[in-house]
């Protein structure tokens, strides 16, 4: 069986749940990396990885919880389940308002625990391209002039050569050139292409 590269995080006191979930996450053909604290997570540097964080929400120290307001403060895009053998239902609540994906009761529904597994590593996977592309475009609309921005802009708006040459009080030659440099230069065929790409980056 293949293995994929997203990464499923276990973050338990419990050794033996540690191991049992490893060799589940496995059998499924799903990476797996356990850590006996959400210190000994948050050290290893794993959380930048992709995929997804099991964690359970009453562990010595930081909390499942904790450390999922961890994840967030620092800017972590990691979709975690917490996991309780206590039946914690008020804080697995407050789990899902901070931003959890879903929480899974012990003992656990094994057919269930795989299907909320799959579908935050898939969650994780799409909100890590989302984030990647709009740093691209940003990367991109940090390469134009000011000039090239104002003409970009007003490009986007709908206006033509001609307007946008009254606007900035240039050249419809001139304002031709900026249009090629700034196609160029975010890397899109035709205005249609530059419109969505500004907007969706935006998003």
């Amino acid at each position: 069986m293949t293995i994929t590269d997203p990464t499923v995080f276990i973050v338990d006191d419990d050794e033996a749940v540690r191991d049992g979930l490893c060799e589940l996450f496995l059998s499924e053909g799903l990476r797996a990396e356990a850590f006996p604290s959400a210190e000994a997570f948050l050290e290893s540097g794993a959380a930048g990885g992709g995929g997804c964080l099991l964690a359970d929400i009453h562990m010595p120290g930081l909390s499942g919880l904790a450390l999922q307001q961890e994840l967030c403060r620092r800017g972590i895009l990691l979709p975690t389940i917490v996991i309780t053998g206590q039946g914690d239902v008020p804080k697995a609540v407050a789990a899902l308002k901070a931003g959890a994906c879903d929480f899974i009761e012990k003992p656990f529904d094994v057919a269930a625990l795989i299907t909320a597994v799959r579908e935050a590593v898939d969650r994780g996977g799409r909100a890590r391209r989302s984030q990647e592309d709009r740093q691209d475009v940003a990367c991109r609309l940090r390469s134009l002039t000011p000039r090239e921005r104002e003409v970009m802009d007003l490009m986007v708006a709908g206006h033509s050569n001609k307007v946008i040459g009254a606007r900035l009080d240039i050249s419809p030659r001139t304002v031709e050139n900026h249009r090629a440099k700034v196609m160029e230069k975010m890397r899109c065929a035709h205005l249609p292409a530059l419109i969505h790409l500004v907007l969706d980056g935006a998003g």
